[in-house]
């Protein structure tokens, strides 16, 4: 049985003068969590829309369970799959509930109301997020965390069997970085959800994926588990740094390198 449940095959986009996307070819398993990670600019965001067909490559081609994502509607797409972006509308006058059931929407017709069934699983969204006693909140009285939270849950509502998301850690101070991130963990363990995600922290990346994915300059440099990819030459290749590797429970961490002295503070007091 293939389990291979998101696939892209040699996908080439131009983008300016100075940056491309090329021959990037990737395969997403069914239940595993994949970081892409990589420096600013250096083609992670993209990637991520190619899988989703927010954008179209100038050549190759990603496929959705089997099917060519091309030649798939976006209703079709969104009842499998679901992006959460970066960016979010914080001023939009909905409740958390309002935001949930917006992601019933490509299992109805515009004219259809909201049924039993969508009932059942908005709640299930609003559940597992734990966002039940702020369902009728406003969006805009949230914290960052819970905003993030309510935004995935209407993820959720949609019933994806994938879900991306584009670093959903950012602008969230390390406590709702940690809420959010373990809950994309439970997500993926308790759900059953395969979760391919965009991260900027490469020590939260490694503790919380199943496998890494590297860009520079467009370009796929290597992937593999946590375990295989953190090792100096990585992160000298990919960040131009240099670090100290350590383990904490079997899972490594980095800690970059001093550079140079730092200078002593004294006291005069």
């Amino acid at each position: 049985m293939d389990d291979k449940v998101l696939v892209a095959e040699n996908l080439d986009l131009l983008l300016s003068a100075t940056f491309s996307i090329n021959d990037v070819s990737l395969q997403f398993k069914k239940g595993e969590i994949v970081s892409i990670v990589g420096a600013n600019g250096s083609g992670k965001s993209t990637v991520l829309r190619l899988l989703t067909k927010l954008i179209m490559p100038a050549s190759g081609c990603v496929y959705l369970d089997g099917k060519r994502i091309d030649e798939m509607t976006q209703k079709a797409i969104a009842q499998k799959l679901t992006m959460l972006p970066q960016v979010h509308d914080h001023n939009l006058d909905l409740t958390v509930y309002d935001l949930v059931k917006h992601g019933r929407n490509p299992f109805r017709k515009w004219y259809e109301v909201v049924g039993a069934e969508d009932k059942e699983i908005i709640e299930f969204a609003i559940s597992v997020t734990n966002l039940k006693e702020l369902r009728y909140r406003p969006l805009q009285s949230l914290s960052g965390g819970e905003r993030q939270r309510a935004w995935i849950a209407m993820s959720l509502a949609q019933t994806p069997d994938i879900l991306l998301l584009d670093e959903p850690t950012t602008y969230l101070d390390i406590a709702h970085q940690l809420e959010v991130m373990e809950l994309i963990r439970r997500l993926n363990e308790e759900n059953g959800i395969t979760i391919v995600m965009v991260l900027h922290d490469l020590n939260q990346a490694a503790r919380y994926s199943h496998r890494l994915i590297a860009m520079k300059d467009g370009s796929l440099v290597c992937q593999g588990p946590p375990s295989e990819i953190f090792n100096p030459k990585f992160f000298k290749e990919v960040f131009g740094i240099d670090v100290n590797i350590y383990y904490d429970e079997g899972i490594p961490f980095f800690m970059p390198r001093q550079t140079r002295p730092v200078k002593q503070v004294v006291s005069t007091a």
